[in-house]
């Protein structure tokens, strides 16, 4: 639990071990994007939803990985990270799930973040919105892997 009470998601630093099967980490990461966006459209919200997942969720990227050169490349999420497709109305029943438990991180991505320029304006259309009310370009979760997976269903890779 953390200061205000809520569940913290993510692994304590004995729990990061760079030798496991993506398969077999405690938790599993996936962002399900609105699958009736365009392109480019789709790897904004993706990114969006990702970004504060990476900032949020303890232990989820690995250490840099230096080259032979030793150049040191950024940590990716050592446990994966699963691209989905939906539809819009299965996009809100994921989030609404995953929403719905304590043990789950998730970073959903309004609608509003694409139809606004100015990060003001951004908050303002969400704060004049139900929750309920709210259209979502992708949403960004991760949890204990079987409820992920039961979230999630069968959903397609995003293509």
């Amino acid at each position: 639990m953390n200061e205000s009470g809520a569940a913290v998601v993510g692994f304590a630093p004995d729990e990061v071990d760079f030798s496991l099967s993506t398969r077999q980490a405690r938790l599993k990461w996936v962002v399900v994007v609105d699958a009736g966006l365009p392109p480019g459209r789709a790897v904004n919200a993706a990114v969006c939803a990702a970004a504060p997942t990476a900032a949020a969720v303890a232990g989820l990227l690995g250490a840099g990985a230096p080259d032979a050169e030793g150049t040191v490349h950024a940590g990716l999420p050592w446990l994966g990270c699963s691209v989905l497709a939906a539809d819009t109305a299965t996009l809100r029943a994921v989030r609404d799930r995953a929403a719905s438990r304590a043990d789950t991180f998730v970073a959903d991505v309004p609608a509003a973040a694409q139809s606004t320029r100015v990060y003001g304006d951004f908050l303002a259309a969400v704060g004049g919105s139900r929750t309920g009310d709210l259209e979502y370009c992708a949403v960004s979760i991760v949890g204990p892997r079987n409820p992920v997976d039961r979230i999630v269903g069968r959903l397609p890779l995003l293509s």
